[in-house]
């Protein structure tokens, strides 16, 4: 009776000037993009939100399926399952009523309810407070034993009428928010198999940045098993597109060579400093504009204050710390809410614990560091590592390779 849609709701963007306009439409790419094998007619931009119209027999738990879908989205703050309908009192009574009862249906059940009705154009002779009144008392028919509840009631009935139509739904659900991938330019991630750096990926993609990650694998002197949870992590981020390419770097003879060379208690700083030229080099090659790292302050040996500044001094690049001042338990708790923690709780040898000395260097000067990197052949070394990153490709809307 009435066409299925899917209206996408979004905070951030709508705080933007004169520029959210380019924010909507970079945002109703990437959902597009998203949605590509669903049953979607087609995505437009109406009233401060986005309308996904959904194909002709496309029954509510698929509907809900396909929201779910685009709740895991950035820049999506809400998506609400409803129907489009023409401006008319009867046409509201009948699509309220059709909402009101498959959302039932899909809760188990409900006891209250209320009408939430919205005029967002004058020249619809009924305003919103009289809306609420006739489609909550034709509820009231429809559902007598339901008692109507001004707060927290267990359904919400909307009613939205905007200059050509209306819509009508009774079923939301929270997304991530944030902004869209692709309206704040490109970074380089530093990637483990662990914990910590899939959430710094993710607080820079809710951001609107296109992430490519680079990958320092220890083969050949471990398996490439880390390499595999990575690849892991990476599909959980494709699925909302905030990934777009992984450069696995074969790192391990490297290490291998640098505790040859340096003082035991320097060795993790110089792996550090290592990864970080690499991954400025390869952010040179993607016109990537930071490095992001997982690094949380005080956390382990190499996140101290000091060796954090000398790390840093390795590169002219921005590096972004989202979880700098995030404790442990915090980003686990992220990381389950993300869906990488049960990844990366899985032990895997990688370069992270290859050739670690006993006692580790917390205070670094930076002066005694640059006499042991002198030791280091760098010239030939970082672009050596370079050519031998293997780049592995995802699905991202807003990403061009250059």
């Amino acid at each position: 009776m009435f066409q299925r849609v899917c209206l996408v709701h979004y905070h951030e963007i709508g705080l933007k000037g004169h520029n959210r306009a380019s924010f909507e439409v970079r945002l109703l790419k990437n959902i597009e993009f998203i949605l590509a094998s669903y049953p979607v007619v087609t995505i437009k931009r109406i009233s401060g939100r986005l309308c996904v119209f959904i194909k002709e027999g496309v029954d509510y738990g698929s509907a809900c399926a396909l929201a779910d879908r685009i709740t895991h989205i950035p820049g999506v703050a809400r998506v609400s399952c409803g129907f489009k309908c023409p401006r008319e009192l009867e046409a509201f009574y009948q699509a309220a009523g059709l909402a009101l009862s498959e959302a039932a249906e899909a809760r188990g059940g409900f006891e209250s309810f209320k009408v939430s009705a919205r005029r967002n154009h004058t020249d619809f002779a009924i305003d919103s407070l009289q809306m609420n009144q006739l489609v909550g008392a034709h509820l009231c028919n429809l559902f007598p034993d339901k008692a109507v509840r001004m707060k927290q009631p267990d359904i919400t009935v909307s009613v939205e009428v905007v200059q050509s139509a209306a819509y009508v739904y009774a079923r939301s659900l929270a997304g991530v928010g944030g902004l869209p991938v692709g309206s704040s330019g490109r970074v380089i991630c530093l990637l483990s198999a662990g914990i910590d750096s899939p959430v710094a990926l993710w607080r820079l993609a809710k951001r609107g940045a296109v992430c490519l990650a680079v990958h320092f694998s220890g083969r050949p002197q471990t398996s490439a098993a880390s390499e595999h949870l990575v690849e892991d992590i990476a599909r959980v981020f494709e699925a909302s597109g905030c990934i777009a390419r992984i450069y696995v770097v074969p790192f391990g003879d490297h290490q291998r060579q640098i505790a040859a060379l340096v003082p035991p208690g320097l060795r993790v700083i110089m792996y550090r400093r290592l990864m970080m030229k690499v991954a400025e080099a390869l952010a040179a090659r993607e016109h990537a504009q930071a490095l992001v790292t997982g690094e949380s302050l005080g956390q382990v040996a190499s996140q101290t204050l000091e060796n954090l500044a000398v790390t840093d001094a390795a590169v002219s690049l921005p590096v972004f710390r989202p979880l700098i001042g995030t404790d442990k338990q915090e980003i686990i708790d992220e990381a389950q809410r993300i869906g990488t923690f049960a990844i990366s709780s899985q032990d895997a040898p990688d370069c992270c614990t290859l050739f670690m000395p006993r006692s580790p260097e917390t205070h670094a000067k930076l002066d005694q560091v640059i006499a042991a990197e002198s030791l280091l052949p760098l010239d030939e070394w970082i672009p050596r590592l370079v050519e031998a990153a293997e780049p592995h490709d995802y699905a991202c809307a807003a990403y061009r390779p250059h």
